[in-house]
């Protein structure tokens, strides 16, 4: 095998992040309206799970309507920078948890401590119409309907005059109480800088019922996308505001229209005041606007924003408002003031590297391109979430990882977990760059299911490196990586 000659003749498969870059956070499937819930050492990412909708003719794309989404993704990471795709979780529908909801979208989710074991809760809007709870007992699922109905719903008293009853958020407060967030929309006839139509209240031990009727809350110009955040003694409501503010509404506020603003209070159930707006809307950033979704958590002594822009369908040139995640590091002031928070490609630093020396799931990489991530197991095909790996892999295309620290001994092996599927190929292992070829693994069949594919390094690899696997061949699919020193 001469892998070099191999790999001069194949072109790169045609990315649609910069190798560089840290935002879209995933490029195998879009995501929108993103929600992070911190658990041990890994912060997980929910997202409503955009996909396409054609014409008649079946392949040509068009506009996002929402109405056909009925599933949420779940990634997660330990470094904010390589993640792991752990899925779709069938959440609406026929072939969802919840047969009676239609839909699935804005998901927000908590974990507690129930009977001596962490339980995890993932909460979604039905359409505009309530908003519905599922558990189960990681936070990658399977979840199960445990109400049988919405947790929220129309005919709930303080409910039934909210426009939107949708985009959820929960706070688990230091004493171990929680509290949801949602609503949104104008009132038909209604005042759009005052619309009244926000909700808090307070959840249940059970984390899947109320304790009282939902409080309302005056946020001026609310559009959608309840957030919330503790800072010191301080709760920090935060939310989208609508598309009518205008001249008086900017002078008096400081917003504009599909801006994410900050309200806060010294109580989790307000009453609250209007303090500053954090967040643009995408469009003054990638050349797409639309609606703005966001969330606002801490992770490592470090705070963040999870939003959602067009910038990978604009990258694609699709521009039918398909949504995907980005993430920004922000600094708390001492007196709770965020500031207006830039959107980048690439200003988020990775916390942490990875360890090379652990098997590392297929399904994880900072960037790719033309590979996609599929169930691995049982589990993950009946439910659609859990251990997935690497697959539909062709000539040059390629997946990196970032920041994986070899230390001073350093690594003169590689193996990679492989269902040959009875095809065979090669991966080229870089380090920092493409040209920069550590050596070659060859993927033959052996007759089993999976295949442990080794490889010598010509060079070994010491201290931080950004590790490139670029494909030749097909069929075959990764399941872990791992190097040896």
């Amino acid at each position: 095998m001469n892998g070099s000659e191999i790999f001069s003749k194949i072109e790169l498969t045609k990315g649609f992040k910069g190798l560089g870059d840290n935002n879209p956070i995933i490029q195998q499937h879009y995501g929108a309206d993103p929600y992070a819930l911190v658990y041990g050492d890994t912060v997980y990412f929910y997202m409503t799970a955009d996909a396409y909708e054609y014409e008649e003719d079946g392949s040509t794309i068009k506009e996002n309507s929402y109405s056909k989404i009925r599933s949420l993704y779940v990634v997660s990471t330990k470094d904010m920078v390589n993640f792991t795709d752990h899925g779709e979780i069938m959440i609406a529908g026929e072939n969802g948890v919840t047969k009676w909801a239609h839909n699935s979208w804005a998901p927000a989710a908590a974990w507690k401590m129930v009977d001596g074991k962490p339980k995890f809760f993932l909460y979604f809007a039905d359409n505009g119409g309530g908003i519905g709870v599922v558990a189960a007992d990681s936070p990658v699922g399977p979840f199960r309907d445990e109400l049988g109905h919405g947790l929220i719903r129309r005919d709930m008293e303080n409910c039934g005059n909210v426009a939107w009853l949708f985009d959820p958020a929960v706070l688990m407060d230091d004493d171990g109480k929680a509290y949801i967030y949602f609503g949104g929309g104008i009132p038909w006839g209604g005042d759009a800088s005052h619309p009244m139509t926000a909700r808090c209240a307070e959840l249940g031990e059970d984390m899947q019922s109320l304790v009282d009727v939902p409080k309302t809350i005056d946020a001026p110009y609310l559009f959608e996308d309840s957030g919330i955040h503790k800072y010191k003694d301080t709760y920090y409501y935060t939310y989208c505001s609508n598309f009518n503010v205008d001249e008086k509404g900017t002078e008096q506020y400081g917003f504009e229209n599909g801006e994410i603003c900050v309200m806060e209070s010294k109580s989790p159930l307000g009453p609250f005041t209007y303090k500053e707006r954090i967040l643009k809307n995408p469009g003054a950033y990638w050349n797409a606007g639309g609606n703005n979704h966001h969330c606002v958590f801490k992770f490592k002594d470090q705070w963040y924003i999870t939003y959602h822009t067009r910038m990978l369908e604009v990258a694609m040139d699709i521009r039918k408002g398909y949504r995907s995640t980005n993430i920004e590091a922000f600094t708390m002031g001492e007196d709770g003031t965020i500031g207006l928070i830039p959107q980048t490609r690439n200003a988020r630093p990775q916390v942490g590297n990875l360890n090379p020396y652990e098997a590392i799931n297929g399904a994880t990489f900072a960037v790719m391109a033309g590979v996609d991530t599929a169930p691995a197991d049982e589990v993950s095909r009946e439910f659609g979430c859990g251990n997935l790996l690497l697959t539909a892999i062709n000539d040059g295309d390629f997946v990196k990882l970032a920041g994986a620290d070899f230390g001073a001994q350093g690594a003169t092996k590689v193996k990679a977990v492989v269902r040959t599927n009875g095809k065979s190929g090669v991966i080229r292992v870089s380090a920092d760059s493409f040209d920069n070829a550590a050596g070659y693994i060859e993927v033959q069949p052996d007759g089993n299911e999976t295949t442990v594919c080794t490889a010598v390094l010509d060079q070994k690899l010491t201290g931080v490196k950004d590790i490139l696997f670029t494909f030749s061949g097909e069929g075959y699919e990764i399941v872990e990586w791992s190097f040896e020193a």
